[in-house]
């Protein structure tokens, strides 16, 4: 017989997968995270963690066992940074900022941990060159942001 139809899983190699290390941060810098947003990883965690009892495929089953072990490794590596108070006149981590585009549109960034960037709202990492541009502006003072922008308003 032919040994295309064979089956011998031993000739397979073990297919090795690379582990994310927590963040994507460079080595030695700080995983800053919002307390709203370990919250809401938190809940996630614990909604998995509840889920996992349930039935589902080997494959769903590895995924979310996957999904357990990076939510526990980036929670265990943030570090929370507090809401400050009294609240600072300048663009901090945390803060979210109004800017008006050449075209007279608003728009609006919260500066937010690696972990919880969501592109598609506006909270844009504080390692992004976009966060780091309105990091320490002030309410009317003007930014580059591939055009330049007018802060308009800051909020936490």
């Amino acid at each position: 017989m032919s040994k295309a139809f064979t089956k011998e899983d031993d000739e397979i190699p073990e297919q090795v997968r690379r582990v994310r290390p927590s963040s994507d941060l460079p080595p030695g810098a700080v995983n800053y995270m919002t307390a709203e947003g370990a919250s809401r990883l938190r809940d996630e965690l614990e909604e998995l963690v509840l889920s996992a009892v349930g039935s589902g495929g080997k494959a769903k089953v590895g995924r979310r066992q996957e999904r357990i072990a990076e939510l526990e490794r980036v929670l265990a590596s943030a570090t929370i940074v507090p809401r400050q108070e009294p609240t600072p006149d300048e663009a901090l981590f945390g803060a979210t900022v109004t800017v008006r585009l050449k075209s007279g549109k608003l728009a609006n960034y919260r500066i937010v941990g690696v972990d919880e960037t969501k592109l598609e709202e506006g909270w844009v990492s504080w390692v992004s060159p976009l966060a780091k541009a309105l990091i320490g502006a002030q309410v009317g003072q003007r930014v580059l942001l591939g055009e330049e922008v007018e802060i308009v308003e800051i909020a936490y």
